[in-house]
């Protein structure tokens, strides 16, 4: 009997995932994507001796990463060098208010104690919370497909529902535990790569806060990219077929099945299944028929976006001082203007800002004696992004993290690179120019997201930060597997 076709578009994390997966169990497998290489938003370039990576920078829960690979009988050091980052990250919240979090729980302990007395049991038993939350949400939870209520009837885990405090903010959680705003703040922090402020993210995410405190920030050595290459390779061995350059223009349906997915340049792929690993609002209302949508306009337009981002990968031409692999900088509230952020159609009077500089701890992306730095600012979706706004926002920042190092870093600046909006919708057809999919807000949770099943395509599924469970880098390589064993069930070999 012949294998299966399945075609998966999109060679980001979910993709790479979803399509291993299946051509590990025996399908045919080919994965088209629209740019020249794999990787989606963790795509990497080389500039003048300088190598970035484009989007993901944070490697974090590496117990995924594990399972991952341990799925195929491989591990992560099969195919890159792992070391745990110490400090974790500094944290900057003002001129000469720098905190380095530290790596071991007894320092980052001490840490805490030095400004708050008396807050260690508090801590160990927000983290013995946040522990179980971790446990029971990334190990169950978001590995159902969310297909139906019925996923969730059983007693015992409504009972874990209740338990993991669903129904209340991570901003009250928190302040039940904490009192210290430099503490509260960096507890809320984790909640960020989420999409939404503490304010309006369930408790449940607490498990965020054991990622970072217990699980710690890691770093492959070559930039995040080495992750890809290792899952291409692995792909690659079970048999799937990459094609690059390859922008689909439709998806024909028959008879309600997708037949075969086309190109731009009229090449045809026919298939028993198709997975989307673009993004779902472009395949949704772009690739298909208006029939054969799974959501109107207006549902897509009443989605809680999580941020888009204006990046800026730099090349320096000395070593910078006070600044640490990761840098938050903090020095702005989020307070009253946070909703900038996040939602309002308008660019921040007073932005927050992020700097990773990898050549602190990675010689091999940067030139002796250089930095190689990337500074992501947080910015709603859907705004005008052109070269004049884009500069004026780099001044802001750039005013801020010179003042706050104490250092002149622009005219050191040999190179300059900007992404923004209009760059992630050319590149990866993203809604709004979304960077990171939808925010996790209780509404849009598990069956309150868009679902990864075409209704009424019946070979149709989608996968990624769109779809369950959300977005980042392991809940990207969690959706590919449960959409995988999605299609294993109902297109048996």
């Amino acid at each position: 009997m012949p294998k299966k076709n399945v075609v998966v578009i999109g060679a980001g994390f979910a993709g790479i995932s979803a399509a291993t997966h299946l051509a590990a169990s025996g399908y045919d497998v080919i994965l088209l994507e629209k740019n020249a290489g794999p990787g989606g938003r963790a795509r990497q370039f080389e500039a003048e001796g300088f190598v970035y990576d484009m989007g993901p920078s944070w490697y974090w829960m590496p117990d995924v990463f594990e399972n991952y690979f341990a799925h195929f009988g491989k591990k992560p050091s099969d195919y890159y060098e792992l070391i745990r980052l110490d400090p974790s990250y500094t944290v900057v919240f003002g001129k000469d208010e720098f905190m380095e979090i530290p790596a071991d729980y007894g320092r980052f302990k001490a840490l805490l104690e030095s400004l708050e007395p008396g807050v260690g049991p508090k801590l160990d038993e927000f983290l013995k919370q946040a522990a179980y939350k971790y446990q029971v949400g990334i190990n169950d939870l978001v590995h159902k497909p969310s297909r139906s209520l019925m996923e969730f009837a059983s007693p015992g885990l409504l009972a874990d529902v209740i338990r993991m405090d669903v129904f209340q903010s991570m901003s009250k959680h928190i302040r039940k535990f904490f009192k210290h705003e430099k503490i509260i703040r960096l507890m809320e922090f984790p909640v960020l790569f989420l999409g939404e402020t503490a304010e309006n993210i369930p408790a449940l995410y607490s498990l965020m806060n054991y990622a970072d405190i217990s699980l710690g920030t890691w770093y492959p050595m070559g930039g995040m990219f080495k992750i890809v290459e290792g899952m291409v390779l692995l792909a690659e061995e079970k048999g799937v077929k990459f094609q690059y350059n390859a922008d689909v223009s439709h998806i024909n349906v028959k008879n309600g099945r997708a037949s075969n997915v086309v190109l731009k340049d009229g090449r045809s792929f026919e298939a028993d299944v198709v997975v989307a690993g673009a993004d779902y609002h472009h395949v949704d209302s772009a690739l298909l028929a208006p029939e054969y949508r799974n959501y109107s306009d207006n549902y897509w337009d009443k989605r809680v976006m999580a941020p888009s981002s204006l990046l800026f990968y730099l090349g320096v031409d000395k070593k910078l001082e006070n600044i640490t692999h990761h840098c938050l900088f903090f020095d702005e509230q989020m307070g009253p203007h946070a909703d900038a952020i996040y939602k309002n159609p308008r660019w921040p009077e007073r932005p927050l800002f992020y700097l990773s500089a990898a050549s602190k701890t990675d010689p091999s992306v940067a030139k002796e004696g250089t930095e190689n730095l990337v500074i992501l600012i947080p910015l709603a979706p859907d705004l005008a992004d052109g070269e004049e706004v884009r500069e004026k926002y780099f001044n802001i920042v750039m005013d801020r993290l010179e003042m706050l190092t104490g250092q002149e870093i622009r005219s050191h600046i040999v190179y300059k690179r900007s992404y923004a909006h209009s760059d992630f919708k050319a590149d990866y057809n993203a809604f709004k120019g979304n960077a990171y999919g939808l925010a996790n807000t209780l509404l849009q949770t598990a069956i309150l997201k868009p679902s990864l099943k075409n209704k009424k395509v019946g070979n149709l599924y989608y996968t990624g930060q769109l779809t369950v469970p959300g977005p980042g880098v392991p809940p990207s390589l969690i959706s590919g597997h449960v959409v995988a064993k999605e299609v294993m069930k109902e297109h048996r070999i």
